[in-house]
This record gives C-alpha cells, structure tokens and sequence, in this order.
C-alpha cells in the first residue's frame, strides 16, 4: 500500500508492452508468412522456368522423334532431386509425362484442382502460381506453371511445378515459437527494469512527501533539496520555497505576537502611573487627608496634568491604531508643503519662545505641491517640530529647509543634544523612549506615529544625529503632485 505509484506505472508499462508485443506478433505472422510464400513462388519460378527451358531444348534436339521423347528420364530425374512434383501437360490437359517416371497418361485425377486455370494463363503467355490444398499430398501446397516453347516460339506444353507447403507453415510456427520466447524473456527484464525504474521515479516524490508532513507538523526548516530539471524537480524547489516562506512568516509571526505583549506591556504601563497618580490623589481628598487650600490645588494641579497625559497618550494609541490600520482612508488631495510648514512653524514658535528657541524658516519662493492629507502631514511635522524644541539647549536655533532638486527634501535640524548611537535603530518603535531629564512627559508614541504617517504618504524619513551636537530629520517625499495653483 506504501507503494501504490510504483505498482502502477509498473503496470503501465507492462499493459504497455504486452499490447506492443500483440501487435508486433500479429504483423510478424502477417508479414513473415506473406514473405515467406513469395520466397517460395520466386523459387518454384526460376525452377519452373528452367525446367521449360529445358524441356525446350530437348524437344528441338529430339524434333521429329514423338512427342515427349526424353522428357520422362529428366522429369525423373528432377522429382528425386527437386522433392516435387512436376507435370508436362498440353492446352487440353493432357499429361505428356509426370514426375513418377510414368509416361502417356491420360487422366486428369492426379492434376492440380485449378491446373485449367493456370494452364490457360500459360498459353496466353503468363507465367501463372497458384496455392491451394492438394488431396494427392493431403497438404497445402503452391503451384507455378511456365510455358515450354517450340523452336519457332509458340508454346507447346506447360511445366506445373507443385510444391507442399509443409515447410512453409513449420517455418512460421518455429519463427513464432522464437520470438514468443524471445518476448517472454523480454517482458520479464522489462518487469524487472520497470519496477526499478518506478522506485526511482517514486522516490523523490516519497522526500517531497516527507518535507510535506513535516511542515504540516511545523517543522519550517525542512528541505526537499532534490535538483532535477522536469516537473519534480519544479516541485520540490516550490516546497523548498513554501517552506523558506513558511519559516519567515512564523518568525514575523512570533515577532508580531512579542510586540504584541510587549505593547500590551507598555500601555499597562503607561496607563498604570497616571492613573495611580489620579486615584492616590483623589483618596486622599476624599478621605480628608489633605485640608489645606495650597495641597488641595496641588493635587488637583497633579490631578489635571496627569488627566491630560493620558487623554494625549490614548489620542496617540487611537492615532497610531488608525494609521496601522490599511482600511482607514486618508483625505488625499494635492497641497502646497510651503503652507503645511509654515502652519506647523507657527504653532511651534509659542512653545519654542518660552526657551528662547529661534526658528529659522523663510516663506517657500515656490510652491512645492505634493499630494497628501493636510491634517497628517501637519501632524507628522509638528511632532519633530515638538521634539525639536523639547531637546533643544536654551537660546539655540531650529533650522527648516525646504529643496527640490531630483527630489523634494524637507529638513528640520536642531541645536539639542543629540541621539545615543544606540537609540538611533529604535527611536520610531512604540513606546520607546530616550532617558532623558527632557522626555519624562513623553508618551513614546510621537515617532512612531510620524512614521507610520509618513510610510502611508510614501515618505522616506531618515533621522542623523550626533551626541551633543543635535539631530537633523530628513523627510524625501515621492507623491510629487504637478500642476498645482494657489487655488488648491
């Protein structure tokens, strides 16, 4: 049962060869007699015709002396060393002389049954063959006849030749007995070499099976790893590749699925302190704790500051849970960047004179038209532009360049402290945050958001910074739009 394939096209191929080997046979006995036969009557021809030409010239030498003189001592002579019997006869079927050494015999009886019919042939100048069953020799047999001429060329007698065809039928049966054997044999090295074949062919397809089982059962780093250039080969490299994709989507899985619990880790984190914060405060409010006026609105300050981080950080979750989210549709449309930057500058500038903070952006010359959701775009920039300000030194400068040459760049560079080189990989990750004196308030999420808006807008973001010296985010926008006008 495991090798179910194998004793199937063993099978076929027998099926096969056993109905090659009836067709071959069956022409061969067509084929073998009708040649055979032909060989015979080519033979008993040129005998014949010798014979008559013979007889011919006895006749001229023996003119004059009775008709068949001399012809009984050759046809004697021919019956004991040609093994067949020869006949002289004339147009009415009158024996001249047999091949028994008889001679003017008158009677037909001993004459083949259709000796007319070639006898008449004969005179009409034919050589003529016949094959039919002799009752003489109670055996099929052929017969030829050729004309014998006289010395002016008319035709004076005809030789019938008469031959069994014993050894005919006994050479066919050996002929099929010797290829039936030979058959045989074939067919048994043929069994043999098919079901060897059939292993071989069956056994890359038990590997690929294998590989099969093993991935259903999870196994990803299987491998087929059979290089054969047909059909199996094609299957085994495409399982190969399943798997390969298999094993990269199980690991994306599991990375997914540590994200997850790490997510789910930060916000309970994140969700846990203000709202430790928020209750502490209000118990002890509410148990009397705290009477005077100057703690009460302490804590109601605290209570307040603590409400808004985290109304900010679940406006940020639902932000980044939309953007995440392919199905959630943007508001696309063609605008002018120069207008989204300098609505960002402004909003920035109350924040940055608090420190002192210079924002160095002239108005756009040109209208850069690029095409995008205003609102997100906005947000993405004013979260650099917050972060920015939040890590820049006191009296320092931010700096937002906007260039187009092959492609549209806009840079926002500060004067702040830098990024560790180790932070770099994982400043846009969730919840990943810089220990910094200056980040305390952050919810970890702004950075991921700005990208998450950027990849949506195909935007390439990349961040350069160096310790202590400031950081510079480098915004390469793809979605050019054409043709825009102070009306969009």
């Amino acid at each position: 049962m495991k090798n179910k394939i194998v004793w199937k096209l063993s099978a076929y191929f027998i099926a096969s060869l056993i109905v090659f080997t009836l067709i071959i046979v069956g022409i061969f006995i067509a084929y073998f007699r009708t040649n055979t036969i032909e060989l015979k009557q080519s033979e008993l021809k040129e005998r014949a015709t010798k014979i008559s030409e013979t007889l011919s010239s006895i006749n001229e030498t023996n003119a004059g002396k009775g008709q068949g003189s001399g012809y009984g001592a050759y046809i004697k002579f021919l019956n004991d060393i040609d093994m067949a019997e020869v006949w002289i006869v004339d147009e009415n079927l009158d024996i001249i002389t047999y091949g028994l050494g008889q001679h003017a015999v008158t009677t037909t009886n001993e004459l083949p049954d259709n000796a007319k019919q070639i006898v008449d042939e004969v005179f009409a100048g034919n050589t003529e063959f016949s094959e039919n069953f002799n009752d003489l020799l109670n055996t099929p047999s052929l017969t030829v006849g050729t004309p014998i001429k006289s010395q002016d060329g008319s035709i004076i007698g005809v030789v019938l030749l008469h031959s069994p065809v014993n050894g005919i039928n006994i050479a066919i049966s050996n002929g099929i007995l010797i290829l039936g054997l030979s058959i045989l044999i074939a067919l048994i090295i043929t069994i043999l070499l098919s079901i060897w074949f059939s292993h071989r062919f069956v056994k890359p397809l038990k590997r690929i099976n294998l590989a099969a089982i093993k991935l259903a059962e999870g196994d990803y780093a299987v491998k087929a790893d059979i290089k054969q250039k047909d059909e199996i080969g094609t299957l085994a490299n495409n399982i190969d590749i399943l798997a390969e994709r298999l094993d990269e989507a199980s690991k994306e899985s599991e990375k997914l699925e540590n994200l997850r619990r790490e997510f789910i880790a930060n916000i309970s984190h994140e969700l846990r302190t203000p709202i430790s914060v928020i209750r502490g405060s209000l118990e002890a409010l509410v148990d009397g704790v705290v009477t005077e006026e100057n703690k009460t609105k302490e804590f109601y300050s605290q209570m307040l500051s603590e409400s808004k981080h985290l109304q900010r950080l679940v406006n940020d979750l639902l932000d980044l849970s939309r953007l995440q989210n392919m199905d959630f549709q943007l508001e696309m449309s063609t605008v002018n960047l120069c207008d989204v930057v300098s609505d960002v500058t402004r909003s920035a500038k109350s924040l940055a004179n608090k420190n002192n903070i210079a924002i160095e952006f002239e108005n756009c010359a040109d209208n850069y038209a690029v095409f995008g959701d205003f609102d997100r775009l906005r947000q993405m920039i004013l979260i650099i532009m917050d972060n920015a300000v939040k890590f820049s030194k006191p009296n320092g400068h931010i700096y937002i360049n906007l260039s187009q040459k092959e492609k549209l760049v806009l840079s926002i560079r500060d004067e702040g402290l830098g990024i560790p080189p180790q932070d770099l990989p994982y400043i846009f990750d969730r919840f990943y945050k810089t220990n910094s004196e200056n980040n305390k308030t952050g919810t970890g999420l702004g950075l991921a958001i700005a990208k998450q808006i950027a990849q949506r807008h195909n935007i390439d973001l990349e961040v350069l910074s160096t310790l202590g010296s400031g950081s510079e985010f480098l915004f390469t926008f793809k979605n050019i739009s054409s043709g825009y006008t102070e009306n969009n």
